[in-house]
């Protein structure tokens, strides 16, 4: 087994332990990781909604819901793009020794990526929804879907964080 293949719990305080080409090469894997679960999500919604237009209640759809539909596909498209580019982008540049700025572009594609993600699946639901669900508790259970992923994906990544900061700066006074 090398060492890549391994998989290492680190220490809470693992960016105080590790040199920089060790933190390097584990945020390229934890990014890896992520990319794994994330790409998955937005092939297997990207192949339906390819799929979606060639049924016959699509050409039934009104001049909105094509709207939606075509929005929702641009979006799915460039999820798709934003979520696999870290492995080009890694393919490419592999043994150029440049894993920093590897690292530190393919983790905003990430989130690009997500953004896109979440808008996506929004857009989706709203699509969905439109046809099951007759008037304006449609719009209102996918915006509601939308605040939730908004609330998960990025409201409480971002609260952990401050909160940590905040127990760190006062561990340190």
């Amino acid at each position: 087994m090398t060492m890549t293949e391994r998989t290492v719990e680190l220490p809470e305080n693992a960016d105080d332990t590790e040199n920089a080409r060790e933190r390097a090469n584990r945020r390229w894997h934890e990014i890896l990781q992520e990319t794994r679960v994330a790409q998955t999500g937005v092939q297997i919604l990207f192949g339906f909604l390819l799929s979606v237009a060639f049924t016959p209640l699509f050409r039934e759809l009104g001049t909105f819901d094509r709207t939606v539909y075509i929005i929702t596909v641009v979006l799915g498209a460039a999820a798709t793009g934003a979520l696999i580019a870290p492995v080009p982008i890694h393919r490419f540049l592999s043994g150029q020794r440049m894993k920093d700025e590897v690292v530190a572009t393919a983790g905003r594609l990430m989130m690009c990526g997500m953004v896109l993600l979440a808008l996506t699946i929004g857009c989706t639901v709203l699509l969905i929804l439109r046809i099951v669900v007759p008037g304006p508790l449609a719009e209102a259970l996918a915006g509601g879907i939308m605040l939730w992923f908004g609330l998960c994906w990025y409201v409480l990544p971002l609260h952990l964080r401050r909160r940590a900061t905040r127990r760190s700066g006062a561990g340190g006074s």
